[in-house]
């Protein structure tokens, strides 16, 4: 019982930059009939809920497929006046639902959960994340993103829509800058 309040404790710090709601972590309805190599390449995020370590703007993600099949996620914001690089690995944990990804930006730690709740391939996303702690509360994430930089506002409302109908509380969700971004 002390190690798990200790636990606790240690982990408020890292949840207070985060999402988190009571209970377990939902387990909304991922992309059918998902293909990754139509997903493969650049995304522009385009809102999310708060994550601690994306401050910046102009933020990114490129994916790319490696000789040994797993995914090279590389991810770039401009914070403080420098381009930030994080390199990760992406990998489709069973080939009977790949929409629902692993990804981990360090070899110390698991993958986490990367859901590609819908997508048309072409200009819009929407992944969902959420990793559950001691079963009584969980951390999600949640983000829009875009081929272009900008998606049309209906676009956007759709992509809210679809998270608020899978149990999926937006109320911190907000617009990622895109502006003045090097191209």
């Amino acid at each position: 019982m002390m190690s798990s309040l200790y636990l606790l404790l240690m982990l408020v710090p890292l949840v207070s930059a985060q999402t988190y709601r009571w209970g377990p972590c939902p387990t909304p309805k991922v992309q059918p009939n998902f293909n990754l190599e139509k997903y493969l390449g650049r995304w522009y995020e385009i809102e999310k809920l708060p994550v601690s370590y994306e401050r910046g703007k102009c933020i990114e993600a490129n994916y790319a497929l490696r000789k040994d099949g797993t995914i090279q996620v590389l991810n770039s914001q401009f914070y403080k006046n420098k381009t930030r690089l994080a390199e990760g690995t992406a990998v489709v944990r069973d080939p009977r639902d790949p929409a629902r990804l692993g990804v981990s930006f360090s070899y110390f730690s698991p993958y986490s959960p990367y859901w590609v709740l819908t997508t048309d391939y072409e200009s819009l996303s929407v992944v969902y994340s959420c990793t559950d702690v001691l079963h009584i509360f969980h951390v999600e994430y949640a983000w829009i993103l875009g081929r272009p930089r900008f998606l049309p506002a209906e676009t956007v409302s759709y992509g809210k829509e679809l998270l608020m109908n899978e149990g999926i509380n937006l109320y911190r969700m907000k617009a990622t800058v895109q502006t003045g971004c090097k191209d």
